[in-house]
């Protein structure tokens, strides 16, 4: 799976961000060996789809096991090559593990669209074939098996390529899950972007699930449309948090704070940007500001480590440059704003205020530990301002829950929450409007982007027609 040191000429380094090193070796996979693995995955298809529905689902259980089984190894590896402290690490691949029976719970039924004397009309929901999951690093893990999950159940066989930052994780569960899956129907690669970049292209492909950079979903998007495959693409978010005017801000600090560090800020529903009327502006930045600095920053195998490194130097690299471009403009560092002195790619929690109007920092995704804090003077105005962003991930409203959801009909994105932010379930679509993504995941409905529609169609007419 991945060794200390390379065993093959074509291995890539995979660096913990707690230090800045390489820690370990995974295979860079050559274009020939891609296209062996797409071929036998291809060539599991048609027996894997032909299984019946309810095998498919006992398989998504054995995963479910096999996961929790490998859950020390698993979370040990995914600290160590992503940064997250251990206890998130668990959690993620227990959650995994649970996606595993979340999904296989899921019905995938024909329905009966047309039943009358002379036909009868059933839709039916297949599979596309072989479809390529392209998974983030900052969840590796849990966003791979998102995808994997649903594109079993729904018949098809699965390539999952991981980020290059983060490949160990993905490789040990490829194994994990191979163990009990039949041979072919789920395989895993790992390389950089020209390697992902062939995997989308390949004509054995039918649909292409992959979560990370709007660039990259429009490469993607583009591939795709030569050979009319089918993608679902979860793409960037820059998720603002509006607190409604009138709302006291005394108990809405630690909960923001929360939203926004997630995972160091590496999480695509992550609060990105904190607009707040004016007269409250200053005690909840202060606020804010107070629990940066508290905030307990290091190594994600130190049990005392709240928040880990950011995953590579060069996202370190790109919060860096927006908060310095931020300060450039006018804006005002509360806390944080640099990176720390120490090895590895830690940057601190960071309040920023007083940004100009079209700063980076507030126009772009930071995808880091960085809040912005804007006051503002008018809610229709504010409001306005959010829908000008391309963004349309995600947004939340905080304050009395019947304005907020009269505020919340007008804003331009996939998921608003009130009085909470980022809270993803199983059970409820998860996806974006404009530039963050096409088509949705989780529950039903993210099964459904697994499928395509056949139609079948039985004329009834016909052995006594005609006789008198």
């Amino acid at each position: 799976m991945f060794t200390e040191a390379p065993a093959r000429q074509t291995a890539m380094g995979v660096e913990n961000p707690a230090h800045g090193t390489v820690f370990a070796h995974a295979p860079r996979h050559t274009a020939a060996e891609l296209d062996a693995v797409v071929a036998e995955v291809a060539g599991a298809f048609p027996r894997w789809a032909a299984q019946p529905l309810e095998i498919r689902r006992r398989h998504l259980l054995d995963c479910r096991d096999a996961l929790r089984d490998a859950e020390d190894a698993m979370a040990d590896l995914l600290t160590r090559e992503q940064g997250k402290p251990l206890r998130h690490a668990h959690a993620e691949v227990r959650l995994a593990a649970d996606w595993f029976a979340h999904t296989a719970g899921l019905a995938l039924h024909p329905d009966r669209i047309v039943d009358e004397p002379a036909a009868r009309v059933t839709l039916e929901r297949v599979p596309h074939g072989v479809v390529a999951a392209i998974a983030p690093s900052n969840y590796p893990v849990l966003l791979a098996v998102c995808k994997i999950a649903p594109a079993l159940l729904a018949g098809n066989t699965v390539v999952l390529k991981p980020s290059p930052a983060t490949p160990l994780s993905s490789l040990l569960m490829g194994e994990v899950l191979g163990r009990v899956l039949p041979s072919g129907v789920l395989r895993v690669v790992s390389g950089d972007s020209a390697l992902g970049a062939r995997l989308t292209a390949h004509p054995a492909v039918r649909l292409v699930s992959f979560t990370g950079s709007i660039t990259a979903g429009r490469a993607i998007a583009r591939s795709a449309a030569e050979d009319f495959k089918r993608t679902v693409l979860e793409l960037g978010g820059n998720d603002p948090a509006i607190v409604l005017p009138g709302t006291d801000v005394q108990d809405l600090a630690r909960p923001l704070f929360d939203r926004a560090m997630v995972n160091s800020g590496q999480f695509c529903a992550a609060v990105k940007r904190v607009y707040v009327p004016r007269p409250q502006h200053a005690r909840l930045t202060e606020a804010l500001a107070a629990l940066a600095g508290a905030a307990v920053v290091g190594d994600g195998l130190d049990a005392a480590t709240e928040l880990g490194p950011l995953v590579s130097a060069g996202q370190l690299g790109h919060v860096d440059a927006l908060v310095a471009d931020a300060v450039r403009r006018g804006a005002r560092l509360v806390t944080g704003g640099r990176p720390l002195e120490r090895a590895g790619h830690f940057y601190p929690p960071t309040v920023v205020t007083d940004l100009p109007e079209g700063t980076r920092l507030e126009e772009e995704e930071q995808f880091g530990p960085v809040i912005p804090v804007i006051p503002y003077d008018d809610l229709d105005a504010v409001t306005a301002r959010v829908n000008a962003s391309p963004y349309g991930l995600g947004c939340s409203l905080w304050g009395d829950p019947e304005q907020g959801a009269a505020v919340a009909r007008r804003l331009h994105c996939g998921t608003v929450w009130i009085n909470t932010h980022g809270d993803l379930r199983h059970d409820v679509p998860f996806g974006g409007h404009r530039h963050s993504g096409a088509g949705v995941e989780y529950g039903p409905w993210g099964l459904l982007e697994y499928t395509q529609i056949t139609i079948h169609h039985l004329a009834l007419r016909g052995k006594d027609e005609g006789k008198a």
